[in-house]
């Protein structure tokens, strides 16, 4: 059976050129805290990727600190600050912060107190993108960088989370970015390492990929890659909405990530979906992936008003610059004749 990967949003399949640098990587023996001349080598990578990953996100070099992801890097920012959020956070995020902003039902986050509060640019499930309010304290950019067009320095935010493996990187490698002037407290002590944020010994292989991924993501985003993805989820949901009258977008009223459907049939669970398309040959999911596997009513579509029931109907198809119409079109299909089923069975 051939199948189709369209769960791009929990993570983007690796990139040739970030494969091609950690296999490069590999090959230097130096730990980059030694000054010998390997270590030296390992240093001067660590140094050149973090140049690379600060220009693709419109950052400087020393702002940019290296975690194991953007869920360390939320708990170094995070962590005892008693920050507003809102319901529509990653959970990564709200497991630190006070969930009293208030959303709409298109996913949009009112707030108050942009100093006091944390902020995601774009949603991992419904893909609705956020105005971000000058002076915020933390803004999670880990579904926006590398899908849209994205400036820290012009963001008006103090600090912000990143993660490779959204845009074509490896898995388990992050950055926490900063704003010049301000500096965390290390939640990690040991060998100072990351100018005294975040000691432990870097990542060298993974901080190669990353880097290569946030350049070759750049120069997709600005060659249009994107918005023929959007054109592309835009086929799918005119084809999913022709046949299925009850088919809800979450969110399409708001401005989205060019690449995300979330879906909601009620009456038709998400995991008997996913399950479903599975067994079709699709990869697509019920909301994050980040919840060790569990598959259970989304919070984020709660936090805007969805009952719970059309909360357990949702759906996430998220798409990339390498999915064809071809795909989108035969999930469509396939999808639709799942339904047929379903209502069938049902009477």
């Amino acid at each position: 059976m051939k199948r189709s990967y369209l769960d791009w949003n929990a993570t983007a399949p690796l990139r040739p050129e970030a494969k091609a640098a950690m296999v490069d990587a590999m090959e230097l023996v130096g730990n980059p805290s030694s000054v010998h001349a390997e270590g030296r080598a390992a240093k001067g990578l660590i140094e050149r990727a973090r140049s690379q990953v600060a220009e693709a996100l419109g950052a400087q070099a020393a702002d940019i600190v290296f975690t194991s992801g953007a869920t360390e890097a939320a708990a170094l920012a995070l962590a005892g600050r008693g920050l507003a959020g809102s319901g529509v956070e990653h959970d990564a995020v709200g497991a630190w912060v006070e969930d009293s902003l208030s959303v709409d039902t298109d996913g949009r986050v009112q707030v108050t107190a942009p100093e006091c509060s944390t902020l995601q640019l774009a949603n991992s499930e419904t893909g609705v993108i956020q105005d971000l309010p000058q002076g915020l304290a933390v803004s999670d950019m880990t579904q926006a960088f590398g899908k849209i067009p994205v400036a820290f320095d012009w963001s008006g935010c103090d600090m912000a989370l990143i993660s490779a493996h959204k845009l074509g990187g490896p898995k388990g490698i992050g950055a926490l970015v900063l704003r010049r002037g301000l500096d965390v407290s290390s939640r990690i002590l040991g060998g100072g390492q990351e100018m005294g944020r975040r000691s432990g010994t870097e990542n060298l292989i993974g901080i190669a990929g990353f880097a290569a991924a946030a350049v070759a993501a750049q120069r997709d985003l600005e060659a249009g890659a994107w918005e023929k993805t959007e054109k592309l989820r835009n086929i799918l949901e005119k084809a999913l909405a022709s046949s299925i009258k009850e088919i809800i977008f979450v969110g399409k009223s708001a401005r989205r990530l060019p690449n995300t459907s979330c879906i909601v049939v009620p009456g038709w669970r998400g995991e008997t979906q996913v399950m479903q398309m599975d067994l079709a040959g699709f990869a697509i999911s019920a909301g994050s992936a980040c919840s060790s596997g569990k598959v259970r009513a989304s919070r984020v579509l709660r936090a805007m008003g969805y009952d719970e029931t059309a909360a357990s109907c949702a759906i996430r198809v998220s798409i990339g610059p390498d999915t064809t119409e071809d795909e989108v079109l035969r999930f469509a299909e396939s999808w639709s004749k799942q339904y047929r089923k379903m209502k069938a069975r049902a009477g």
